[in-house]
């Protein structure tokens, strides 16, 4: 009677352990994971952001790192939210079990001291004898002795059973107390950064009024950030053009290929989401798209790629293996360098002492040319990254490694 009232508790237990438990373990490991790499990421904006700081001047460059540290912190933030709402699961989890567990320990508790008190009120031999030779028939007798025997295994599998409900109560409500203060530090830290937050949009506001005053200025810079995207829009298409002419003598569509060239765009395609990025640290300050000049009002700003900004110093690299199809210069864009992975194109400008040049194959992480640093602009170091596949502009940002 007692197991089949502790049945419940330990299916209960057995789901928390190796269904529920398990995967909110996993998620918790993986929510860390995530914040961690946020940390890292707002870090590491933190550094660029007090070396641009040298200069006192507001800049765009400035209010679009600060923008981007703003995101990793809301991310941040919300991922701790998400912490927090886990272990309160958790919590409740544990709470039930040690509640289930605690009301069955009693229950075979008094179950066990009830058998105890008759097991010695009957301890002289002389009862069981008694008992025995009291029996109507030899069949009796042994059915007799039978139950005596089971009587004693069910105690000794009660107290078993005892010390094992006791074992997992005393695990259950340390880790009761482990997730109460896991919460606890989590939430603390979630305030911290609430604050850090509100005082990052009221720099981000005041670095947005001094800009107003420049709007002339940002006017040319966008207008000259156009010219840019279209220099480099006429090089690819330049690209796609020569490649559709070798291909029109046999009614092929797209861009001509050899089968090495096939197969490189194949490899790029399967490691969407994994090529490693084009500058060993960065942070994406311009996304892809169209989207509000962050100043301008009802202006907006169409990146065919993105913009990483990175360190004074710092090497462009080849994302994935293959073969220079263009090195050029632009007006007021520096040089860029065009790769191209069977159909796809990756596309890296404002890039000064280019170390490549047309027709090389180059391997993945290869370096390609310097990041130009804007001193005039509060050392600005912006890499622009585009891909291609023929002529559709892609989201990088859906192909990097993360």
């Amino acid at each position: 009677m007692v197991f089949k009232r502790l049945i419940p508790s330990f299916l209960l237990l057995l789901w928390l352990l190796l269904g529920g438990v398990g995967g909110h373990a996993q998620s918790l490991e993986e929510l860390r994971k995530k914040k961690e790499s946020a940390a890292e990421e707002i870090r590491y904006t933190n550094e660029l952001l007090g070396k641009v700081d040298q200069n006192q001047k507001a800049t765009l460059g400035k209010l679009r790192l600060l923008s981007s540290q703003i995101d990793q912190r809301n991310q941040l933030i919300n991922t701790m939210a998400t912490e927090v709402s886990l272990l309160q699961g958790l919590i409740d989890d544990n709470t039930t079990v040690v509640q289930m567990l605690t009301a069955d320990l009693e229950k075979i508790r008094e179950e066990y001291a009830m058998m105890v008190r008759f097991a010695w009120k009957n301890r002289h031999a002389y009862d069981k004898l008694l008992f025995f030779l009291t029996a109507d028939s030899f069949n009796q007798a042994y059915r007799r002795l039978a139950y005596v025997r089971q009587y004693a295994d069910y105690r000794r599998r009660q107290a078993e059973t005892i010390a094992s409900i006791q074992a997992i109560l005393s695990r259950k409500t340390m880790d009761l107390e482990n997730q109460q203060q896991a919460r606890s530090t989590v939430m603390t830290a979630q305030v911290a950064e609430s604050r850090r937050l509100a005082e990052q949009k009221n720099r981000q506001n005041t670095i947005a009024r001094e800009l107003q005053q420049q709007k002339n200025d940002l006017r040319n810079k966008l207008a000259q950030q156009r010219r840019v995207e279209q220099q480099l829009e006429k090089e690819i298409q330049r690209i796609i053009e020569e490649e559709a002419r070798k291909t029109t003598a046999t009614g092929k569509e797209g861009l001509a290929m050899t089968p090495e060239q096939k197969l490189a765009g194949s490899d790029f395609e399967q490691n969407k989401r994994r090529i490693p990025w084009p500058v060993e640290r960065g942070v994406i300050t311009e996304k892809f798209g169209i989207h509000p000049h962050p100043v301008l009002t009802n202006v907006t700003v169409n990146n065919n790629g993105v913009n990483i900004t990175t360190e004074q110093g710092t090497q462009a690299r080849a994302v994935f293996k293959g073969e220079v199809s263009r090195v050029f210069g632009i007006t007021g864009g520096n040089m860029a360098v065009i790769l191209r992975h069977g159909p796809y194109l990756t596309v890296y400008s404002n890039l000064v002492d280019v170390v490549v040049k047309k027709g090389d194959a180059v391997a993945v992480r290869q370096k390609l040319g310097t990041v130009f640093t804007d001193a005039n602009d509060g050392n600005k170091t912006i890499l622009k990254f585009q891909i291609w596949k023929e002529s559709q502009k892609l989201n990088p940002e859906e192909w990097l490694a993360r």
